[in-house]
């Protein structure tokens, strides 16, 4: 069976949440940070070298990077639900969207998130410019799903899956007011009704408030 090693407010979230909306069978293995350090225990970083969430587990196949795992629970798994073929109209949107999630929203606040912990002064070029790229990197986001219910077009697909941890429980490591991203906050309005999501958050972070605002 497929195990799932699930970091607790890490990217692993996403694999739970793709588990839950492709209803298949999965075994959900929690792993909680270290209160202090905020990183993962030594337990979860002996599964692979680079000690990072998400890692499945299946048969004999250790796999990490979530947008990888994702591919490969879909290409094994998903029967083609939750992807557009090639000959969709919507297809460029759905590729761009999904690579977006980690080439540009989550790797902007990742740099964003180390700056701030520099203590930089407020006034440094490089934390200004960074700040204004994820102003920009919003307003990007937040203008596509103006036009569109999901970041796709009118399907749900795993780019929301990628994008909603950049959109949410990131923000309890960098912080980012969505008033002035409306648009964002009734896309994750949307999201946050999703039977699956709403499982694969309880499964996975029970008692975690819910960054959907």
């Amino acid at each position: 069976m497929l195990t799932v090693h699930h970091l607790g407010k890490s990217q692993s979230e996403r694999i739970v949440w793709l588990c839950e909306e492709l209803e298949i069978p999965y075994e959900l293995k929690h792993y909680t940070r270290d209160p202090v350090t905020m990183l993962a225990p030594p337990d979860y970083k002996a599964l692979h070298p680079i000690g990072a969430a998400p890692v499945i587990i299946d048969g004999e196949l250790v796999l990490a990077e979530s947008g990888a795992i994702v591919d490969y629970i879909l290409a094994k798994y998903g029967h083609g639900r939750l992807v557009l073929r090639a000959d969709d109209p919507d297809f460029v949107q759905f590729l761009y969207w999904f690579h977006f999630a980690n080439g540009t929203l989550q790797a902007g606040m990742g740099r964003l998130m180390i700056l701030n912990r520099l203590k930089l002064a407020e006034d440094n070029p490089m934390l200004l410019a960074t700040r204004v790229r994820i102003d920009r990197i919003f307003d990007l986001v937040d203008a596509r799903v103006r036009d569109a219910e999901y970041l796709a077009g009118s399907a749900f697909t795993t780019a929301d899956i990628m994008m909603g941890f950049s959109l949410t429980t990131m923000r309890y490591f960098q912080p980012y007011e969505l008033a002035r991203c409306p648009n964002v906050v009734s896309y994750l309005g949307r999201i946050g009704a999703r039977p699956a999501y709403r499982r694969a958050m309880e499964k996975g972070d029970p008692g975690m408030a819910l960054l959907l605002s």
